[in-house]
């Protein structure tokens, strides 16, 4: 675990937020910029906006300066047609946010299967966070060879039978196509025991999106925390990150305060920034 010392320093580094009882108090200092230039992006993950319309949601990102963002379906539902797809990504796209995936997406069978690389073509975009079921697996591979799109397989944790570490992720995909690969959350790969750093490096080949976060326990009853004071060792992780050269996305996935997670989120990300400062 991270010392206070550690933490304001580190945090001091990023950006500091002040006065974040509500969205419209936000104010943001920016302080130094980080050292070195990373290969990576920054992002944010979509469940965090859970509670929050499209608007709001851009109203966040761009407080957070942030640019980078995975769509959850609540904001453009799955079904939406082409011209919807089209207006809610011109409304992200107007206000300077990439939206570079789409999930996480569950697919329970061959329909929903379907019915998510369609989406993912209508959107543009040329990967899926996802989490089929075991029993899908080979008909996904059919599907990301004929879109050519991308699946990153999202894993959740010690309570999810449904890939709750990498490990499991890769046993399941490593004779697959290559474009078969894996979303990392580093929070629920530690709630499940496992080492989020060693786990980048050793799955390397497939690491295709990370979600970033801290927990405050390495088990099953383990909650997200603002980063930096849980026990997620974030310097560590960082550097496997930029170990394996990974050039994709690290977003951000918020699940504290979810009706209110500003003043979490601009932590977080202070601190984020704080450590790739160093």
């Amino acid at each position: 675990m991270n010392t206070r010392r550690q933490f304001f320093k580190l945090a001091g580094a990023g950006i500091l937020a002040t006065n974040l009882g509500t969205l419209q108090a936000a104010t943001f200092i920016e302080t130094e910029p980080a050292k070195s230039v990373e290969k990576f992006k920054l992002g944010m993950a979509g469940y965090t906006f859970k509670e929050f319309t499209v608007e709001e949601t851009i109203k966040m990102m761009n407080r957070t300066r942030v640019t980078n963002l995975s769509l959850k379906d609540f904001h453009m539902p799955m079904n939406s047609s082409q011209e919807q797809i089209d207006a809610v990504l011109k409304t992200f796209k107007d206000a300077g946010i990439d939206v570079y995936t789409l999930g996480v997406i569950y697919m329970k069978n061959n329909e929903t299967v379907d019915l998510a690389f369609e989406y993912a073509k209508k959107a543009g975009v040329k990967m899926i966070v996802g989490a089929p079921n075991y029993e899908l697996l080979p008909y996904v591979e059919k599907k990301v060879k004929e879109y050519d799109i991308r699946l990153a397989i999202h894993n959740h944790g010690p309570d999810n039978p449904l890939y709750p570490n990498a490990s499991d992720i890769w046993e399941n995909i490593k004779n697959m196509d290559v474009r078969m690969g894996i979303c990392i959350d580093i929070g629920h790969t530690q709630r499940d025991g496992q080492n989020p750093a060693k786990d980048i490096e050793k799955y390397k080949s497939r690491i295709f999106d990370i979600h970033i976060k801290d927990v405050d326990k390495a088990s099953v009853e383990g909650k997200t925390i603002e980063m930096g004071r849980g026990i997620i060792n974030i310097p560590e992780v960082v550097a496997s990150i930029r170990k394996i050269g990974f050039t994709g996305c690290c977003s951000l996935e918020f699940e504290k305060d979810m009706k209110d997670p500003l003043a979490g989120i601009a932590e977080s990300l202070g601190y984020f920034k704080g450590v790739l400062a160093h």
